[in-house]
């Protein structure tokens, strides 16, 4: 029997969380998530259950709202990166969801190695 493609992401993600769970040892998780239309990141800090920092398309100051392409994920990207420094944060485990790590998810990810964050 075939799975759709909406269980196959929930699948995905879950996966991906119980690998993290295992191998996070106190780190904060850049959890990223992708609509159609924008794209969000936090740094989240699980053993508090906080949100440290966050960058989305939806902010203004970013100038990208409602966009949603690779040009958008390394902006935002490199966002994060500029917030987790000021917040203190040099490493996290990356959390991508159930979403596959190509294009713009990766886009993220390396936008913010870059920026120094240690993923």
């Amino acid at each position: 029997m075939a799975n759709s493609k909406r269980q196959l992401f929930l699948k995905r993600r879950l996966r991906v969380r119980n690998k993290l769970r295992k191998v996070n040892a106190g780190c904060p998780r850049l959890s990223v998530h992708r609509s159609n239309k924008n794209i969000s990141v936090q740094l989240i800090d699980d053993t508090r259950g906080v949100t440290l920092a966050s960058a989305s398309t939806l902010e203004k100051d970013l100038g990208m709202v409602g966009k949603n392409n690779v040009e958008a994920a390394t902006k935002v990207g490199a966002t994060i990166a500029e917030r987790a420094k000021k917040a203190g944060i040099t490493e996290a485990q990356f959390d991508r969801g159930g979403f596959l790590f190509h294009g713009r998810i990766k886009a993220v990810a390396d936008a913010a190695r870059e920026g120094g964050l240690k993923i």
